[in-house]
């Protein structure tokens, strides 16, 4: 990592912009389902305008002008100038893809975008924004958010307002130029050219998510006063008493007072990190001060007209009274528009000759926005480097070894477990137990940081393709180690990417199928017996199993007399090699590489199986561990051998009776358990640890329960006891070997093998694992 803070900085920047880009995708797939809700507008809106701040502290021009283009358009969005309508949220949806490469491709983690197709959406995003008319052309758009244009007016240009009596005929005023060195009235200020020299008054009243964003408004004003000299007041009017004070609300309003030359966008850059987060009121110090003294300020200017007509009557004629002349026409109504409250957060301008009742106050209807309610306080949250969290992990595996290899010796050297040393070690024991699950805890991450990528992944197949597919997830916030979540990127991108390809029918063939012309693949996560399943499903066409096989018999995969099922038929497509692609093409074929997707789920202890209807569609289900740390297990013994049994798969223990055992076609054993039959695995015989059946007499069975609900009865020796053990990979220190899940390290320092369940259980096993391969492994 390099020591420059600057480049520190820029790091965080970029992962603050995963998170937003993440969220900014999912708040649009919000609007595609049909949302019409603002806060969800607002919150894109958000995303893109933080993306837009960053990239602008750090120069990424590129990023800067992409995401103004698209900022410009979510602004009429959230305004309702524009509408919401499908259209405009698919073209947002890509925007979003392109919005991300160039994110990617500014932290030098992609290659750079394509300008063609940048400057193409950016074409299509101010078709939106401006309907079709060319956007009005800017030399500096940030330098001016509001449009404001100054208008200059003709005092001299005001009539007699209809309504008033006739006058009597007046005499022709004099020649005013002449009167001139007599009392020449002074020139009126040009407001517009003195704000800037004069300085800005800024209100500032932060809202709560300013603070749980970790912004601080000290920062803000020490910003501030490099601009040049401040004066600072605050305003704690809205403290409430302390016993009704929330620590999360935000009460406390600063005015601040800035003198010196400094521009408004200046200004403005202050606070461009937190504008969304906060009420912000700028205005020149030298218009008319404030909202608040608007009133006043436009009496005085009306006072000093009146004071200069009265002196022009006075030299003219004693019988003429111009200013009771003037004062009426001012107190008439006038045709000029009155100031239009663009935003509540910057004064209109006031006028010197408009009656004060019309630029005293803003508009009622346009008031400053307030919080419906306070925002639920954020969780605080640190970021910590992956590898001390997995260093953290590491020695708490230690610890839970040594823990068990205490109370192995304890247990040997005799001593009672209601000794002081004995129930010591159960204390240990628990306060192992209690780091042990918070260590994991901190590991624990949803898998939505992987369903999250997938939209997109999907969207750029369709395309390619040419079919119409909706992506429908669920199980989201379902939690699995990082470790594995890390992993499944991969495996479940070349599924939705075969489903898309060779799973789905082109739109013609659905719509002749009687199906929608839009296909549907499913991606879902859920915890079922102590592990978490992930499943890939598409309503299209499924295998096409006659197909399948002949491609394997003509490679010579298979005899060509061979006698499959169905399972059997399907898993064909994870031998290497195998291919149901007739050509070439960007996206992968059902079956190729899939060999690839089943190793890289059995290095993280998982399998892969494979559910498939001709004309309704198929389902990939991959099952995986929780975590690759621990693991609750029961000990057993069986020929000599200590193994580790997942507890989540136990549904209870037994002492078998012979009575009970039955055999199918006088080989098979079945168990009679509760009113039904099981299968009866011998555990020992199964791995090979010895060629004879175990004993019933003296045997133990335990009744396990497989991920699809299956039952089956494993018989073994002896059962140990219960116990948390590290898992150890198996895989990457031996090699996978056929109902063998992982290892682990017991109390007393010998290697103990962790059953897979669902393999030793399955009646449609190849093959045994060798006796070679398992003495080898433990």
């Amino acid at each position: 990592m390099s020591d420059d803070p600057f480049e520190a900085i820029k790091a965080t920047f970029f992962q603050e912009c995963e998170e937003l880009l993440a969220d900014l995708e999912g708040n649009l797939l919000t609007l595609e389902s049909g949302s019409t809700d603002i806060e969800v507008i607002n919150a894109v809106f958000r995303a893109v305008h933080s993306v837009k701040g960053g990239a602008g502290a750090f120069g990424l021009e590129d990023l800067v002008r992409f995401a103004h283009v698209f900022e410009t358009l979510m602004d009429e969005l959230r305004s309702g100038r524009k509408p919401c309508d499908d259209p405009t949220v698919k073209t947002l949806l890509r925007a979003s893809d392109v919005l991300a490469d160039h994110v990617a491709a500014a932290r030098g983690a992609g290659a750079p975008v394509d300008p063609a197709r940048s400057a193409g959406l950016v074409a299509e995003l101010e078709a939106l924004t401006y309907g079709g008319a060319a956007p009005v052309a800017a030399a500096e758009p940030e330098e001016d958010d509001f449009g404001f244009t100054p208008v200059a007016m003709d005092l001299g240009a005001f009539e007699a307002p209809a309504g008033l009596p006739d006058l009597p005929d007046l005499p022709p005023l004099p020649d005013l130029a002449a009167l001139a060195p007599l009392s020449a009235p002074a020139p009126l200020p040009d407001l517009s050219a003195s704000a800037a020299a004069g300085g800005w008054k800024i209100v500032f009243r932060p809202h709560p998510r300013l603070y749980a964003s970790a912004n601080e408004t000290g920062l803000l004003l020490r910003e501030l006063a490099r601009l040049g000299p401040t004066r600072v007041e605050l305003d704690d009017s809205g403290l409430p008493l302390l016993d009704a004070l929330e620590p999360t609300d935000s009460h406390l309003i600063w005015t601040i007072e800035l003198d010196g030359d400094a521009s408004e966008a200046e200004v403005r850059e202050v606070f461009d990190f937190v504008e969304m987060d906060c009420d912000l009121s700028i205005t020149p110090l030298g218009d008319a001060a404030s909202f608040e003294a608007a009133p006043v300020a436009a009496k005085e200017v009306s006072h000093d007209l009146d004071d200069d007509a009265s002196a022009l009557a006075r030299a003219a004629s004693s019988e003429l009274d111009i200013a009771a002349l003037l004062a009426s026409v001012g107190a008439a109504p006038t045709e000029a528009p009155a100031p239009v409250a663009a935003t509540p957060v910057v004064a209109p301008v006031v006028d010197p000759v408009a009656p004060p009742p019309v630029a005293a106050k803003p508009a009622p209807a346009a008031p400053a926005p307030v919080q419906a309610a306070p925002a639920a306080a954020a969780p605080v949250t640190i970021r910590v480097d992956l590898e001390r969290v997995d260093r953290l992990i590491n020695a708490v595996g230690e610890l839970v070894i040594q823990q068990a290899m205490l109370a192995q010796r304890v247990t040997e050297s005799g001593l009672a477990r209601s000794s002081d040393i004995g129930l010591g070690l159960e204390d240990l024991e628990l306060l192992t137990r209690e780091i042990q699950d918070s260590v994991m805890a901190i590991r624990a991450q949803p898998v939505k940081s992987v369903f999250q990528r997938m939209p997109r992944l999907v969207r750029e197949a369709a395309e390619a393709t040419g079919k119409k597919v909706k992506l429908v997830t669920s199980g989201e916030d379902t939690e699995v180690d990082k470790t594995v979540v890390e992993r499944l990127s991969d495996p479940i991108t070349h599924m939705l990417r075969n489903a898309i390809d060779h799973g789905l029918e082109s739109p013609e063939d659905r719509l002749a199928a009687g199906k929608p012309a839009e296909g549907t693949v499913r991606l879902a996560a859920l915890h079922r017996s102590g592990r978490i399943v992930i499943e890939i499903s598409d309503d299209g066409k499924g295998i096409n199993r006659p197909r399948v096989k002949g491609i394997a018999v003509e490679r010579g995969l298979i005899a060509e007399d061979a006698v499959l099922s169905d399972d059997e038929i399907d898993n064909l497509i994870f031998l290497p090699g195998f291919s149901t692609a007739t050509e070439v093409s960007d996206l992968s074929g059902r079956g190729v590489g899939m060999d690839v997707v089943r190793r890289s789920i059995q290095s993280l202890g998982g399998r892969i199986s494979i559910s498939s209807v001709p004309g309704r569609g198929s389902t990939f289900t991959l099952s995986l561990p929780l975590t690759l740390a621990v693991l609750d297990g029961m000990v057993v013994g069986a020929g000599e051998q200590t193994l580790v049994a997942p507890l989540a798969a136990i549904v209870e223990s037994l002492t078998p009776n012979e009575a009970d055992i039955h055999y199918v076609g006088g080989v098979d054993p079945v168990l009679r358990f509760r009113e039904a039959f099981v299968p009866l695995v011998d555990v020992a015989q199964v791995m090979g640890f010895r060629d004879d059946p175990t004993a019933l007499k003296g045997g133990v069975v335990m009744i396990v329960e497989t991920e699809s609900g299956q039952r089956a009865a494993l018989l073994v020796d002896a059962i140990h006891g219960q116990r948390q053990v590290v898992i150890k990979s198996l895989e990457s220190n031996y090699r996978h070997v056929e109902g063998v899940a992982a290892a682990t390290i017991l109390g007393d320092g010998r290697v103990a093998l962790i059953l897979d369940i669902d393999a030793l259980v399955t009646a449609k096993r190849s093959r045994t694992p060798s006796r070679s391969d398992l003495q080898m492994a433990s």
